[in-house]
């Protein structure tokens, strides 16, 4: 998967919306977190402004987080769980749950005191944390996210906070936040604590312009193979196309954080700032291109879910998370958003952008259930069954926002597609206004045309087959699941491969390769002479299935301990391509007319 394990949408938690909510300022409570005493874990004191009422018996810490969906339970991270009256003496506290610690005297409790675990290094049973959702502290850096080191008692959660790490002085520390002159990170609430994601250590820095706003870059690399400077520039010309797609960014500062080290799992979006977790190695431009697209699709949630978004995401449930319809929305959009706006900024051709749809709808046929609709995705995202199906958002999510933009610019004669709707619904809502979770179909539908709400209970309400061929020939581009190319190559027919000694086996051999002697269980070693290992797997089989017909080619096969060169003739196949895209040579007027409006921000 081109993104790796992007962790969706909401880490949005909308702080600007609830900053509203949020209670008197003379309730503000302060939390100290201590990384430099363990290499393991996080000591946190929580300092109460005053006394929390009789009913406030429960210290809660998160259970999931927004855009996660994954099952957190921070609870089982925490250590050594004290609280204490104003002198300093020990009260009486228990845990009722995974996630929750009864106060026995919250009307004296005045401090709170407890250790917790890093995610990244400490083992779980089960539900292992995202990296990029996680917290990491090591001897030259640190990475946390609110949700892995913070509670709050019951009742606070709109309470603002304020928030001191005791770091090495040599440290540097980069968060869409900014401290006050004593050191102290402010956020209006625990939902904008959450929200914020802070990367510490030994960092390079870098910082440009977007119109009004500024983009501040912070990297971490463990053996300094990637600053932030050359980072920043690569991504320069996104953030351009970006700016220009969205017209006036909304936002007036953005943070991205980058830590590069051993493994990629991807990178977590959120209102102000986004997060990666990649493997370290040169920035080259093949990297540095796929580190781009990742970028632009998280960078696009500043205008959803941060500017649209359905008030259970404005008001999200740490307790018991409630998963959203509109995930189609808020990932599947940005998704379809990220590449648009890249093909329409020129930093990607047209025919590489088909080649983007056609892994999308591959990945939709061959890997996903078709079967499974976009809402019922959403709803069930939190859950094991919804987390199966839950990499297709990214795929038939934004191949279906492609179709609506598509509609759109049917219906409104080139004028009008999702891009402008978007941006007319974003300053009609924006990040303190929520929009309705049961009718912004309907609301949807009354801002454009009728037939859209057609569009939404046929493909993302339920389940229809894609009509691919059928929209993207209103713009001339051809589409065939199965597309001939009339030309013969030679092939050693399809087989089936397995992981063994840290290499790949023959699972299922055909009968081109049984002839030769190959059997199931061999190891393969080579292929005409080359090597073949995980990272060139993928080259090899498609030098097996690309070759001449006739042609004669080695293998190289490990049996019992034993290697042995086995030679075999390929047969010859019919060239055939899965989920074909291609631009359309004899086009009407009509359609290259239409064409020109999808190419270009209107």
């Amino acid at each position: 998967m081109q993104h790796a394990l992007r962790a969706g949408l909401l880490a949005t938690l909308l702080s600007t919306g609830l900053a509203a909510q949020a209670a008197p300022k003379e309730l503000t409570y302060t939390v100290t977190i201590d990384p430099a005493k363990s290499t393991d874990e996080f000591q946190v004191t929580l300092q109460l402004p005053q006394k929390l009422k009789k009913d406030q018996t429960i210290y809660q810490f998160a259970s999931t987080a927004p855009g996660t969906y994954q099952v957190m339970d921070m609870g089982r991270f925490v250590r050594n769980f004290q609280a204490f009256d104003a002198k300093g003496k020990p009260l009486e506290s228990k845990q009722l749950s995974t996630n929750q610690w009864q106060l026995a005297q919250p009307d004296k409790t005045r401090e709170i005191r407890y250790t917790i675990a890093e995610t990244w290094d400490t083992p779980v049973k089960e539900h292992r944390i995202y990296r990029m959702c996680g917290s990491s502290l090591e001897a030259d850096h640190a990475l946390l996210n609110g949700q892995t080191i913070l509670g709050y008692p019951q009742g606070m959660q709109s309470a603002p906070l304020r928030l001191k790490i005791n770091y090495p002085s040599g440290w540097q520390a980069g968060s869409a936040l900014t401290p006050d002159a004593q050191g102290y990170y402010h956020a209006n609430n625990y939902d904008h604590a959450v929200d914020s994601p802070i990367l510490l250590g030994r960092l390079t820095q870098a910082t440009t312009k977007l119109g009004d706003a500024e983009v501040a870059l912070y990297c971490y690399s463990k053996t300094d193979q990637i600053k932030a400077e050359p980072l920043l520039g690569a991504m320069q010309k996104m953030l351009g196309a970006a700016q220009s797609f969205l017209v006036q960014l909304p936002v007036k500062r953005y943070a991205f954080l980058y830590h590069f080290e051993d493994q990629s799992q991807g990178a977590w979006e959120h209102s102000y700032s986004s997060e990666y977790t990649l493997k370290e190695q040169p920035l080259t431009p093949e990297y540095a291109q796929s580190i781009t697209d990742m970028a632009a699709h998280e960078f696009f949630h500043i205008v959803t879910p941060l500017n649209i978004h359905s008030e259970i995401i404005e008001q999200f449930n740490f307790v018991q998370p409630t998963g959203s319809q509109h995930l189609w929305l808020y990932e599947g959009t940005t998704e379809w958003a990220a590449h648009m706006m890249q093909l329409r900024g020129g930093l990607i051709s047209l025919d590489d952008y088909l080649r983007t749809l056609q892994e999308k709808v591959a990945y939709d046929h061959l890997r996903a259930d078709t079967t499974y609709s976009l809402k019922k995705l959403g709803l069930n995202s939190f859950s094991d069954e919804g987390q199966q199906q839950y990499g297709n958002i990214y795929q038939r999510g934004a191949m279906t926002a492609a179709l609506l933009d598509l509609r759109l610019l049917e219906l409104s004669g080139g004028k009008r597609g999702l891009r402008e709707v978007l941006l007319e619904l974003a300053k009609q809502y924006g990040p303190s206004k929520p929009v309705s979770e049961q009718n912004f179909f309907d609301d949807f539908t009354k801002l454009t045309y009728p037939e859209i709400r057609d569009f939404f209970r046929r493909y993302v309400e339920n389940a229809e087959p894609l009509p691919l061929q059928e929209y993207y020939s209103k713009v001339g581009v051809q589409y065939a699941p199965v597309y001939r190319t009339g030309r013969k190559l030679g092939s050693l027919g399809l087989n089936g491969y397995a992981p063994k000694n840290g290499g790949l086996a023959f699972a299922q051999v055909s009968a081109t390769l049984q002839a030769c002697g190959v059997a199931p269980g061999d190891q393969f070693v080579a292929y005409n002479g080359a090597p073949l290992t995980l990272e060139t797997f993928r080259q090899t089989i498609m030098a097996m299935q690309s070759g001449k017909p006739g042609e004669e080619v080695e293998l190289t096969i490990s049996r019992e301990g034993k290697e042995k060169k086995v030679r075999c003739r390929t047969v010859e196949r019919d060239e055939t391509k899965r989920f074909y895209f291609a631009v359309d040579p004899q086009a009407t007027p009509q359609q290259l007319a239409l064409r020109q409006a999808w190419l270009k921000n209107l």
